[in-house]
């Protein structure tokens, strides 16, 4: 791993005091903590796709041993987020832009399926609280700021709840857990488009006045026309890239 991807890692973890470097939270392991900051940096693109994972650079730059380490890397292959390449170790996942689009189609096949059952089986008080999801959506200062959409994951994360209220306990282990973190991270590191940020908020509002409204139906041809949006976007930005 380059000296300067090790110093991003490094500033990663220093992020947040409560987190620092080699201390863990209240009821997580060391393995659980490394975990999280290293997925972070992976998510967020501060460790950039395709990069070498070097196990003795991480175990300096967290100062932990390799046991632990190797635990939290493992678990991130689970995850999707790393993958293993012959005679060269782990790296961390790039998509290419089929694998990408093959994502999306899985998304938009599964969370309009999703989509569809949260309709019917969301309770008001479930509804009121994903309400409440994109109230603090709309208050994120990126989001004002016409540069991001808000990215926080599990309960504050406005697909994770709609999957979790379809009450489908396979759905639910495929999105918010087996393809979480690798559709998150194509999320974060694509939300930045001109408008986009403004449409995708748009467009959860809509799909959660059908959800309240009990209409399935609409609810998942919502949902499908929102992720395929996000991944004609993407595919977009993809083909700007490869032309410059």
């Amino acid at each position: 791993m380059p000296p300067a991807e090790t110093a991003r890692i490094v500033d990663t973890a220093k992020e947040n005091p409560a987190q620092p470097i080699g201390g863990v939270v209240e009821g997580q392991t060391l393995a659980d903590h490394v975990l999280r900051l290293i997925r972070s940096a992976i998510v967020k693109g501060d460790i950039a796709p395709g990069s070498k994972i070097s196990e003795p650079e991480l175990a300096r730059a967290y100062g932990i041993s390799r046991g632990p380490l190797r635990e939290a890397l493992h678990r991130l292959e689970g995850q999707r987020l790393l993958v293993r390449v012959p005679h060269a170790g782990a790296r961390v996942v790039s998509l290419n832009r089929g694998e990408l689009s093959e994502l999306y189609q899985i998304r938009e096949s599964l969370e309009g399926m999703a989509c569809r059952l949260a309709a019917e089986r969301m309770v008001p008080e479930q509804i009121e609280a994903l309400r409440g999801v994109l109230r603090e959506h709309e208050r994120d200062a990126a989001f004002q700021a016409g540069s991001g959409y808000y990215q926080q994951e599990g309960d504050y994360d406005f697909h994770y709840r709609i999957v979790q209220g379809s009450g489908n306990r396979m759905l639910i282990r495929l999105l918010c857990d087996e393809l979480y973190q690798l559709a998150r991270m194509y999320r974060i590191q694509y939300s930045a488009t001109p408008d986009r940020p403004a449409r995708a908020f748009a467009e959860h509002h809509r799909i959660l006045d059908a959800i309240a409204e009990g209409d399935g139906e609409l609810s998942e041809m919502l949902m499908r026309r929102h992720i395929r949006a996000s991944r004609l976007n993407i595919e977009r930005q993809i083909s700007q890239e490869t032309q410059t």
